[in-house]
C-alpha cells in the first residue's frame, strides 16, 4: 500500500467510429480508432478510513461527488473493505463524447490498485461501467470493436497537434442512438496502413466515418457550425466529431497552425470550451 497515488485521465477521441450492428440486447457493435490526447482531467487518491470524493476545477459545475460519479462505481468493483480520499481536478467538460467520466473511473481503477496495492477489476466487471471503460485504462492508441469490449493496440500514429472544441451542449448517448438511420454500416478495413507522417494519416482518416455524426447534428444542430469552423482554420488537415457529441476535433499540420487556431476560435466563439494539445503514440501515464 502506499499513501497517495495520482494519475492523468486524458481526453479520448474516437478519430473513427463505425457503427457495425446491434445485439439482441440492444448493445450496439462498434470498430473505432481510438487515440488520446494530453489534454484531460487530474485523479488522486489517498488513504482514508472511508470513501469519499471532492471534485473541482473549472468544469466541476453538476458533476456529483456522491455514488452517481462513476468515480466511485469504480472504486467499489474492488473486493475491499479499505476506503479513499479521491479528488477530481475537473478539466473536460461533461457528456461530451471524449469520455470524460469513463477516463476519470479508469484513473481511479489505476490509482487504487497503487494505493491499495491490489490488482484491477476483471475487464467484464469493468465493462459494467460502460463501453469506454476498457479502452481508457491503457490510454494508448487501440482499435477498439465489440461493445468496447475487444481491443487491440495499433501502432504507427503519430503524434499531431490537435484542437478539441464543445459548444458547451450535451448530447445524450440513447438520443443518437435512437436518431440513427442504420446501425449495421461497414467497419474499418481488416488491416491498418503504414503511415509515413501525419498527413498521410489525416488523409486516410478521412476516408474512414463517425456513424454517429449526422443524428447528433440532428439532436444539436450546432455541432454543425463547430465543424463549419474549424474546417475553415489554416492548417487543418481534418475535422470531425468525437463519439457521440458534441465535442469535435481538428488534426493540425503544425503546433503554431494549431495555436493560431486557438486564439482564433476564442475570439470567434468566446463561449465554446477550446483545448489544444497533442495527440499521444506512447501511452499517457501517471501525473
Amino acid at each position: 500500500m502506499t499513501a497517495k497515488a495520482t494519475a492523468f485521465a486524458p481526453a479520448k477521441i474516437n478519430l473513427t467510429l463505425h457503427v457495425t450492428g446491434q445485439r439482441p440486447d440492444g448493445y450496439h457493435l462498434l470498430d473505432s480508432l481510438v487515440v488520446f490526447a494530453d489534454i484531460g482531467d487530474e485523479i488522486s487518491a489517498e488513504t482514508s478510513a472511508e470513501l469519499s470524493l471532492s471534485v473541482t476545477g473549472p468544469m466541476a459545475r453538476g458533476v456529483p461527488e456522491d455514488g452517481r460519479n462513476l468515480m466511485i462505481k469504480a472504486a467499489r468493483l474492488f473486493d475491499t473493505d479499505m476506503g479513499a480520499a479521491l479528488s477530481l481536478v475537473k478539466n473536460l467538460p461533461p457528456a461530451s463524447g471524449i469520455g470524460g467520466g469513463s477516463s476519470d473511473a479508469a484513473a481511479t481503477l489505476r490509482v487504487l490498485s497503487v494505493l491499495w496495492g491490489c490488482d484491477l477489476p476483471l475487464k467484464e466487471r469493468v465493462l459494467t461501467l460502460g463501453a469506454d471503460l476498457p479502452v481508457c485504462l491503457s490510454p494508448a492508441p487501440q482499435r477498439m470493436s465489440g461493445i468496447g469490449d475487444v481491443l487491440a493496440p495499433v501502432s504507427g500514429v503519430p503524434d499531431c497537434p490537435i484542437l478539441l472544441v464543445n459548444p458547451r451542449v450535451e448530447v445524450p448517448t440513447p438520443a443518437v442512438f435512437k436518431a440513427m438511420r442504420r446501425r449495421d454500416n461497414p467497419p474499418m478495413p481488416e488491416n491498418f496502413p503504414s503511415w509515413a507522417d501525419a498527413q498521410e494519416f489525416a488523409e486516410w482518416i478521412k476516408t474512414q466515418r463517425n456513424d454517429m455524426q449526422a443524428a447528433a447534428i440532428q439532436n444539436a444542430p450546432v455541432i454543425a457550425d463547430v465543424l463549419t469552423a474549424l474546417n475553415t482554420l489554416p492548417g487543418v488537415m481534418v475535422s470531425r466529431m468525437s463519439g457521440s457529441g458534441a465535442t469535435c476535433f481538428a488534426l493540425f499540420d503544425s503546433p503554431e497552425a494549431r495555436d493560431a487556431a486557438t486564439g482564433r476560435l476564442a475570439v470567434a466563439h468566446p463561449a465554446w470550451w477550446v483545448a489544444a494539445g497533442q495527440i499521444k503514440s506512447d501511452p499517457i501515464g501517471p501525473l
